[in-house]
C-alpha cells in the first residue's frame, strides 16, 4: 500500500510516512525495485511499473564476469596475490558447470571465494606441494562434483524424445518416456506432472486419435492399450505448458513403433488439432540442449522471434526448424523406416 502510495502522481508530492507522520515530497523519485517472480505483486501495483525482465546468464556471460571481477575481487578479499591463484576458463567453466547451478553468479562468487582460502590456507600451511587452481585439483578444492553434465541417449529409441525446459537456474533438457502396453486404454502419467503438463499429455492423445489412419495407428488403441509416459527425476516437480509437442511425439512413437531420432530436441505446446503454439524462455532451453550435444532444435513457428536472443556460437552449432504443426515435428523426429 506504501508503494501504491508514493507512485501515484496525484498523491506522492505529500506522502506521510506512518512512523515520522511528516510530510515528504517524493514526486521527483525515480523508484527502482527488484523481484524474483511476478506471480506476487498485486495488479494495480504492477500497472504503475514498467516491467524489465532479465532473463538468467548464460555460460559465457558468466565466465566473462567471473574473470573481470569476482576472481580479482576474491583474490583481494582473501588476501592472495594474482600469480598465487590464477583462474584458467577452462576451470571456471568445470566450477560454473559442476558446483554452480544457478541463474545468476551468487554462488559462482562465493565458490570462487572458497577456492581461493584452500590456496590460502595450504600456502600458509607450507604444504611440500601447494595447492594450485587448475581442473585437476578442484576435487581436492572442492570436492566431488554437486551437479554431472547433461547428456542425451546415444542412440535412436522407440519412445524416448528430448525436450527442454526452463527452470530459474536456466535451461535444461528433460527426456520424456513413452511405453504403449495391453490394457483397457488408462493413460498414466508418473514424473511428479503439474496440472499443465497433464492436460498436454491428455491433449497429445486426442491428436494421435484423430490421426491414427493417416499415422497407421490402430483406431481402437485407446481401448485395448494403456500408455504410460514418464519424465525421468521424479523427485523434481514439473509444470508449464512447453511439452506438449514432445508428449505427442512419445506417445506416437510408442504407438507406431518407429525410432525418435536421438539428436533432436524440441519444445512446444499443442492444440487438439496439431497447431503448434509459442511457449518461453527459448533462449535458455536453446542453450540446454546444445551444451548436451543437439543438433537440431524443433521450435514453434511463431518463436522466429526470439532467435535474437540466441548467442551466434549456437546458431553456428544447431540447425533450427520452425513448425507450424504436429505433422511436421513428426517428419523431423520419427526415424524413417
Amino acid at each position: 500500500s506504501a508503494l501504491l502510495e508514493v507512485l501515484d502522481p496525484e498523491q506522492n508530492n505529500t506522502f506521510s510516512d506512518h512512523f515520522l507522520e511528516l510530510p515528504f515530497d517524493l514526486s521527483k523519485v525515480f523508484w527502482i525495485t527488484t523481484a524474483n517472480v511476478l506471480g506476487d505483486i498485486p495488479r494495480p501495483l504492477m500497472d504503475r511499473m514498467e516491467i524489465i525482465d532479465f532473463t538468467s546468464y548464460t555460460e559465457e556471460e558468466k565466465v566473462q564476469i567471473a574473470k573481470r571481477y569476482l576472481v580479482p575481487k576474491q583474490i583481494k578479499e582473501n588476501g592472495l596475490k594474482p600469480s598465487q591463484a590464477k583462474f584458467s576458463d577452462a576451470v571456471l567453466r568445470h566450477i560454473i558447470e559442476g558446483y554452480t547451478r544457478e541463474s545468476g553468479v551468487r554462488s559462482l562468487e562465493k565458490t570462487i571465494g572458497t577456492v581461493c582460502r584452500r590456496i590460502g590456507k595450504s600456502l600458509l600451511m607450507n604444504d611440500e606441494v601447494p595447492l594450485s587452481v587448475s581442473v585437476k585439483n578442484l576435487e581436492k578444492l572442492l570436492g566431488p562434483v554437486k551437479f554431472l553434465p547433461e547428456t542425451v541417449h546415444k542412440d535412436d529409441e522407440v519412445g524416448i524424445v528430448t525436450g527442454m525446459a526452463w527452470t530459474q537456474v536456466g535451461g535444461e533438457v528433460l527426456e520424456t518416456e513413452a511405453v504403449a502396453v495391453k490394457g483397457k486404454g488408462r493413460l498414466l502419467l508418473t514424473g511428479q506432472l503439474g496440472d499443465v503438463m497433464k492436460e498436454s499429455a491428455e491433449a497429445g492423445v486426442t491428436y494421435v486419435r484423430s490421426r491414427a489412419d493417416v499415422l497407421g495407428i490402430d483406431a481402437d488403441f485407446y481401448a485395448n492399450m494403456d500408455l504410460h509416459i514418464h519424465l525421468p527425476e521424479g523427485a523434481i516437480p514439473k509444470d508449464g505448458p512447453s511439452a506438449g509437442i514432445t508428449m505427442a511425439t512419445a506417445i506416437t512413437s510408442a504407438l507406431t513403433g518407429k525410432a525418435v531420432r536421438h539428436d533432436v530436441a524440441m519444445t512446444g505446446e499443442i492444440t487438439l488439432r496439431g497447431t503448434v503454439l509459442p511457449v518461453g524462455g527459448i533462449k535458455e532451453k536453446v542453450i540446454a540442449a546444445h551444451r548436451a550435444g543437439i543438433k537440431k532444435i524443433l521450435l514453434p513457428e511463431e518463436n522466429k522471434r526470439d532467435m535474437d536472443e540466441v548467442p551466434q556460437s549456437v546458431k553456428k552449432d544447431v540447425k533450427f526448424v520452425f513448425v507450424h504443426h504436429m505433422d511436421e515435428v513428426l517428419a523431423q523426429a520419427l526415424v524413417k523406416s
